[in-house]
């Protein structure tokens, strides 16, 4: 499909996943850009289930200081029962954040703490709001590659839940993260399942 150039396979195609970033700010015209197409993002009837917290300079570094401090806890006291192998990746992603200009934490509005007990109604509409709100995510990524701007789509606050949800104090489920600034690093494509192998056709 190299012969595509239509911006958006472009952008999906050269999209990479950036862990180096200039101190350059991005200007807030810029994130706003970012974050709208978010806004339109498909969902589950509509439900719209998101709600994106943006943090910058010193409210950055607060919030982070409450990640570090739920890494070190889940080191002593884990919440996950195999999360010990993984803490030298959470504690990365940790100085990729702090290196970042931007990070945006991303809220379900519906969801509940992945510690509490739901039904299995509730269940189904947890899933299908997270894959609506994974749908907004992979937007946010897209319009960043258009403008210009590397970004990082991070999973490992899950090791600090406890703390990051009980300092950012909103209803709702923490889903993850996205970091964005000005890449500071050029890293190759990595390598892709072939399309063979992974689709099936049953006509």
């Amino acid at each position: 499909m190299s012969d595509i150039n239509n911006s958006v396979y472009d952008s999906i195609y050269k999209r990479r996943s950036i862990r180096k970033y200039k101190s350059d700010m991005l200007p807030k015209e810029q994130i706003e850009k970012i974050l709208d197409v978010a806004r339109v993002a498909p969902s589950g009837k509509n439900r719209q289930p998101w709600k994106f917290l943006v943090y910058c300079g010193e409210e950055k570094k607060k919030i982070l200081s409450e990640m570090r401090k739920g890494i070190k806890r889940e080191l002593k006291e884990p919440l996950f029962k195999k999360s010990k192998r993984l803490l030298p990746d959470a504690d990365n992603t940790l100085r990729i954040m702090m290196n970042a200009p931007v990070v945006v934490f991303v809220i379900n509005t519906n969801g509940k703490s992945p510690m509490e007990n739901i039904d299995v109604d509730d269940r189904f509409s947890e899933i299908c709001d997270t894959l609506s709100i994974g749908a907004a995510i992979e937007n946010m990524l897209l319009a960043a590659q258009e403008l210009g701007v590397g970004s990082l789509w991070i999973g490992n606050t899950c090791f600090a839940y406890r703390e990051l949800a009980e300092y950012i104090g909103e209803e709702g489920q923490l889903i993850g993260a996205v970091a964005f600034g000005i890449a500071d690093e050029e890293p190759e494509a990595r390598p892709r399942k072939k399309l063979e192998d992974i689709v099936e056709y049953h006509v």
